[in-house]
């Protein structure tokens, strides 16, 4: 089944609008194309027609009193002639609104058509809640896992993307995060104890690999996050995650919890706990979101095995979730240790809004 495409057009006008004229002026636009009318009208809210093509094509015309005049187009023509169709309508649209004003419109918005129920996916929203199109090609692949579904799809411009659960995770062109998530190549990995919690991707293993560290160790509950990668992710993750085991580093497909506690039960501490698990939760309100109690107990786990003065890495979220932050940041000083902390903003190139990541440390005391 054809992809529906919905087409918007909207006029702010100068001034109010005479409802009943704006309509009788579009009316003889869309009755030419044999559309069937029905109109509504308030006394005080302005006027809603809808018209109705054969094939089930629709329009909606808005008209508000105050001077907002919305034009919506659902069609389910996919081809061009359809396609083309949709925009002589709204060209028809947009020229008879300008002859009608006189020039008295504001602003004129006209918006790419948005593909609803289309095979590929294009549109997934930022952390900050914005609608962002990419431009996906290709499903790549499509899994359910027992944690999460696991997708990969292909960007002109970004390379393979990885999405867990409809979050975007990384992008073969995302190089930048993980540099960042890695201290921003200001530490010396030469002959150190590293430990990453997730990082399915293998994009953080492979770049440390390269550093020549004494072993890394990877903490990853989902296998099949690896499978996919390791297949079509190759750019970032290189072969590191052919094998499990390397001469210097080593995959666990665990949960990290109990990984972490036996580490602390044991005394095995680490000069780097790198957390690419989850960005920080966009609840602000730690007493009803888990998700917020799961970042503290990794926080004063990670603390527990992690060396005096080592450091603890992790993303936090976009920048423009100051309150979420702010939040994250009053949860370090509630950790059994007390514990310092720096942060970076990056330019994520597939997340398309800037990045937080924090630098976080045991605070020295004195002796």
């Amino acid at each position: 089944m054809a992809a529906a495409r919905h087409s918007t057009l909207d006029f702010l006008l100068g001034a109010t609008a005479d409802c009943n004229a704006v309509l009788k002026a579009l009316q003889p636009i869309f009755q030419e194309q044999g559309m069937t009318e029905t109109v509504h009208n308030w006394e005080d809210h302005g006027y809603l027609a809808t018209y109705i093509k054969k094939n089930g094509s629709f329009a909606n015309l808005r008209i508000h009193p105050h001077g907002l005049v919305l034009v919506d187009l659902q069609s389910y023509n996919d081809h061009t002639k359809g396609r083309e169709e949709v925009d002589q309508l709204l060209n028809k649209v947009e020229e008879r609104m300008k002859e009608f004003f006189h020039g008295n419109i504001k602003r004129v918005k006209r918006l790419p058509a948005i593909l609803r129920g289309g095979v590929i996916d294009r549109y997934w929203p930022t952390a900050d809640g914005r609608l962002v199109e990419y431009d996906i090609d290709e499903v790549v692949y499509d899994e359910d896992s027992p944690f999460q579904n696991i997708k990969i799809l292909h960007s002109k411009q970004f390379g393979n993307i990885l999405i867990l659960s409809g979050d975007v995770n990384l992008a073969e062109s995302d190089l930048a995060y993980t540099q960042a998530i890695m201290g921003s190549g200001k530490e010396d990995y030469t002959g150190k104890e590293v430990l990453i919690l997730g990082g399915g991707d293998g994009g953080i293993l492979y770049e440390i690999v390269k550093l020549k560290p004494k072993m890394v160790t990877m903490v990853e509950i989902d296998q099949m996050v690896i499978d996919g990668c390791k297949k079509y992710m190759r750019k970032t993750c290189g072969d590191v995650l052919d094998n499990l085991k390397g001469e210097c580093y080593q995959v666990l497909i665990e949960d990290c919890i109990p990984v972490l506690k036996r580490y602390a039960k044991e005394g095995r501490m680490f000069d780097y706990v790198i957390n690419d698990l989850t960005a920080v939760p966009i609840s602000t309100s730690p007493e009803e979101d888990s998700t917020w109690e799961f970042l503290r107990l990794i926080l004063d786990l990670s603390m527990k095995v992690l060396k005096q003065d080592g450091k603890y890495f992790t993303q936090g979220n976009c920048i423009n979730l100051t309150d979420a932050l702010t939040l994250y940041e009053e949860q370090l000083s509630r950790l059994y240790c007390p514990v310092e902390f720096s942060k970076e903003t990056v330019c994520v190139p597939s997340y398309m809004e800037l990045w937080v990541f924090y630098t976080i440390w045991k605070k020295q005391t004195d002796v």
